[in-house]
């Protein structure tokens, strides 16, 4: 799907991925709305991978520091690519703070955040095949008690049969349509961001997407 609104329908990688960092931006306003927080509760850690997920990652950064929150970002193996490097440097000119390493002693996060942001592994990772830094980041994450929202699918599940003894997120944003995993996820909010999806595709994929109200760019399941 991803290739055809590239090739056919002219989409950007770019466009693609600040669309997909907007929403999920928008889907944590929906469930931690910065209003009723706290300075302290508005501390938010967003873990991104080297690959596309991290990039909608850096994106929804980005935009919860516009939204008010107060986002630091551990970004341990970052991407060569010019796309990923961009959506870096623009976190770093809003002065958002990049962490050197992740506290191995989970109470550390805890206190310092108020949630996390999964955006390390994406669909496209085997989850018998995830690397360091990776495995230690999710061995971690598997233990904070602070709620975990994760984009598109949790990482270190498998697209499909989802996982046992992964992580367990709070809040899915899946995005495009469901993965065939959010059928196993447990967490009390799910939302979808796939209204940029053009109604043809969603026809030639049967995607069955929910309508979105308004002018709304996510929407609850």
């Amino acid at each position: 799907m991803e290739k055809e609104l590239i090739e056919d329908y002219r989409f950007g990688r770019q466009q693609l991925a600040e669309m997909c960092g907007y929403a999920c931006a928008v889907a944590v306003t929906k469930v931690f709305p910065v209003a009723a927080l706290s300075r302290k509760q508005r501390t938010v850690l967003v873990v991104c991978g080297p690959e596309q997920n991290g990039a909608i990652g850096l994106v929804c950064a980005r935009h919860l520091r516009v939204f008010e929150y107060e986002p630091t970002i551990f970004y341990p193996k970052r991407s060569s690519d010019s796309l990923s490097k961009d959506f870096t440097t623009q976190c770093e000119k809003m002065d958002i703070p990049f962490l050197s390493y992740l506290p191995t002693e989970v109470q550390l996060i805890n206190d310092a955040y108020s949630l996390v942001i999964d955006a390390i592994l994406g669909p496209g990772a085997e989850p018998g095949e995830a690397k360091e830094p990776c495995t230690s980041i999710l061995a971690t994450l598997k233990l904070v008690k602070i709620p975990i929202v994760s984009l598109d699918i949790p990482s270190g599940w498998d697209v499909e049969m989802g996982s046992e003894d992964g992580i367990s997120p709070e809040v899915l944003v899946s995005l495009a349509a469901p993965k065939k995993c959010a059928g196993r996820f447990s967490g009390k909010y799910h939302f979808v961001a796939g209204r940029f999806v053009p109604d043809d595709v969603q026809k030639k994929f049967h995607l069955n997407l929910p309508g979105y109200p308004g002018t709304e760019c996510v929407v609850a399941l």
